[in-house]
């Protein structure tokens, strides 16, 4: 089980935030996540939304830090990649 996380460079609500991804499944990140004491509404489409106060514990838990582009590719490349401009 590896997840992966960029680093806390964006900007929002006052606070800088990472994204969380697994390379996997869903099913993995929604558990690591839990493990985390990520609420469910931090989950956007395909990634959850981590506040840089959660950054340390998320790579203490076993995430690993990749660039936001590498993420992205990482999403793409599982097929579980969810675009914004993407209707369900």
């Amino acid at each position: 089980m590896t997840l992966y996380i960029d680093p806390p460079v964006w900007p929002g609500h006052g606070r800088m935030w990472s994204h969380l991804i697994s390379d996997v499944s869903f099913a993995e990140l929604h558990a690591f996540a839990a493990r985390l004491g990520a609420p469910a509404r931090a989950f956007d489409r395909d990634h959850y939304d981590v506040p840089s106060t959660s950054y340390g514990d998320a790579v203490r838990l076993g995430a690993v830090e990749a660039s936001s582009k590498e993420l992205v590719r990482m999403l793409v490349v599982a097929g579980l990649r969810r675009p914004k401009h993407e209707r369900p």
